[in-house]
């Protein structure tokens, strides 16, 4: 995935439509849905498992209807099509049907409206951690030499791996099979836009 983190960012420094990350949330649970629009962030190109260095990001299914906050929430949603997309080519490219859990990390898995779209999307348990920052984390952990850090084998890493919240699917198969259908014609729309 190319743009996850960066379209929250580019909703509030480019659009300047949030204040601040997790704005994003509180703004996207003010609508019940996108209201059809769409939000492709393809700013450099789409990742696997499309490929397309020259899409460009896309907002599709404009009406009079649609404000800043189905803007938001169709942005939001995006990053879940996009995890969606990749490990959907995961299956294919494995043979390996992925149906247990998701574990999740990062700024964006702070934000609880994202998280619960991934495991309905999905249609898996999300489970994020109480530490979020696991990059940070794991940089920890390979410093083991350092004085201020006590542990002393893997079982110490995996035991301060702890549970903040486990997100379970809610959403209807037909609804979700609607809604990814409209992101894959959403994303189709991307496609070669920067291309001569």
């Amino acid at each position: 995935i190319f743009v996850a983190g960066a379209a929250i960012q580019w909703l509030r420094d480019e659009l300047r439509i949030i204040d601040s990350a997790p704005d994003s949330e509180y703004m996207a649970k003010k609508v019940k849905d996108t209201n059809g629009c769409y939000v492709v962030p393809a700013f450099t190109g789409l990742g696997a498992p499309h490929w397309d260095q020259y899409a460009r990001g896309t907002i599709v299914g404009i009406t009079r209807g649609v404000n800043k906050y189905h803007v938001i929430r169709a942005t939001l949603e995006s990053l879940a099509y996009q995890t969606y997309d990749v490990l959907k080519a995961m299956e294919a490219d494995s043979g390996i049907k992925f149906k247990l859990q998701l574990k999740v990390d990062g700024g964006a898995s702070a934000n609880n409206f994202l998280m619960q779209f991934q495991s309905d999307i999905l249609n898996t348990e999300v489970r994020r951690p109480r530490c979020v920052e696991t990059t940070a984390m794991g940089v920890g952990l390979s410093c083991r030499t350092c004085s201020w850090i006590d542990w002393k084998d893997k079982n110490d890493v995996i035991n301060n791996w702890n549970i903040d919240r486990k997100f379970h699917p809610e959403m209807k198969e037909d609804k979700k099979r609607k809604k990814l259908a409209g992101w894959e014609k959403a994303v189709k729309y991307s496609f070669g836009w920067a291309k001569n």
